[in-house]
């Protein structure tokens, strides 16, 4: 079979994915301002969002024969547009409580979100390829493209018609995904069936230790690409005191432009991925430390958007590592890895939004506060990428007990 088409819509997937996950993040602050929305309620959107999409993750984990995974590809898209969609009219039909709107609205398109991170990869992985590994990278490569799309255009239509007019922005992303969904009903679908290689015995005693170890890299990866990529836009702005359209452009952009381009160079010259993810976890401890230590707006902004390159493959780079010591997984064994980002992605920026409300409300940062010249919140911020250090530097540990078993056990 051609399975061209199939390959650009796995790609087009990704792209409208970025959508549902750089949008409302540009607009913590708009919501923070307009509707009163606090730090720890954006946090829980955050949160709302991954442990839907881990709810997804373990559903076809555990129960992927009882679904047509053929199917839920091809209608995932349509699952993104009805979610943006009513974020976009959550103001009018919750007039009260915004927030409500907010959660449902998130809810929605994070199922698809999570349907699309379990079912593209391992199509992809199915496609007939020379090089496999690098057909992953560069499909995760789109997300970072993606992302950067999405800031461009809402920096751009922010200046024009004000962040007041989100809504309208909201819908236009909305549409996109339409386009996905064609593409897949009018392409051929792989066989995605696992192979026997895990079953049976000693060698699936195996399989299961080498794919939770695997669950647990993904996990801090996942920690510490999207506590930045969450945060970033606020962090710019409030923290580092940069004008929103500027600070869009300069952090979120440029840590979603470095994250693609990283990906892409793997794509194309990436040969073994498992030192690109201990200089990817040592790197991102490094960017954080930085970011929460300087007082240097311009110091901070590089640590910010250099965070994207360090981070980039440690996700994928888990996807790439866990197929090559356990290939013809199948669905259910990229579902539990994608449980295991998700997992990540929920709990560490949560974390960072409730640390950001505890310390601006404290003693000790208004203290520090009348030392440093600083405000508490900026105070609050930098406390929580410091915080946020721990993550990458436990993945380092994770990562050498796992590149040991496997070795150990000759995987």
């Amino acid at each position: 079979m051609n399975y061209k088409r199939t390959k650009l819509a796995c790609y087009s997937a990704y792209v409208t994915m970025a959508s549902a996950f750089a949008l409302p993040p540009l607009l913590f602050v708009t919501f923070h301002d307009m509707y009163g929305v606090s730090y720890t309620n954006l946090g829980t959107l955050v949160l709302i969002n991954f442990c839907t999409q881990l709810t997804v993750d373990l559903i076809l984990s555990f129960f992927s024969k009882y679904f047509n995974e053929k199917f839920l590809v091809r209608v995932m898209p349509i699952i993104t547009s009805l979610g943006l969609a009513f974020y976009a009219f959550s103001p009018l039909i919750f007039p009260n409580s915004v927030f409500t709107g907010f959660v449902i609205a998130t809810v929605i398109f994070s199922i698809s979100a999570g349907l699309s991170e379990v079912l593209v990869s391992p199509v992809v992985a199915a496609l007939p390829s020379d090089n496999p590994g690098r057909d992953m990278s560069f499909l995760h490569s789109l997300y970072g493209v993606g992302v950067t799309v999405v800031i461009l255009i809402s920096t751009v239509f922010f200046k024009l018609f004000g962040s007041e007019n989100w809504s309208y922005l909201t819908l236009i992303f909305a549409a996109l995904p339409i386009s996905t969904t064609v593409l897949f009903m009018i392409s051929p679908m792989p066989d995605m069936t696992p192979s026997e290689t895990s079953n049976g015995g000693e060698r699936s005693k195996k399989y299961v230790v080498g794919l939770a170890l695997c669950v647990a890299c993904i996990f801090f990866g996942s920690c510490a690409e999207n506590t930045m990529s969450n945060w970033v836009s606020s962090f710019m702005e409030n923290a580092i005191g940069i004008d929103k359209a500027l600070g869009d452009i300069l952090g979120t952009a440029m840590f979603a432009i470095l994250l693609a381009l990283t990906r892409m160079g793997y794509a194309k010259f990436g040969k073994s991925i498992t030192p690109i993810l201990f200089v990817g976890m040592i790197g991102a401890a490094a960017c954080y430390l930085i970011a929460g230590l300087s007082t240097n707006s311009v110091v901070a902004l590089i640590a910010c958007a250099l965070t994207g390159m360090f981070t980039s493959m440690l996700w994928p780079g888990a996807l790439i590592f866990m197929e090559e010591k356990l290939p013809g997984a199948g669905v259910a064994a990229y579902a539990l890895m994608a449980s295991g980002g998700d997992l990540g992605a929920s709990i560490a920026p949560q974390l960072l939004g409730i640390v950001v409300d505890k310390v601006t409300a404290s003693s000790f940062a208004a203290n520090l506060a009348t030392q440093t010249g600083l405000t508490a919140e900026q105070i609050g911020m930098k406390s929580g990428m410091l915080l946020t250090t721990v993550f990458p530097l436990i993945g380092i540990v994770a990562l050498v007990i796992t590149v040991r078993y496997f070795k150990k056990k000759n995987i």
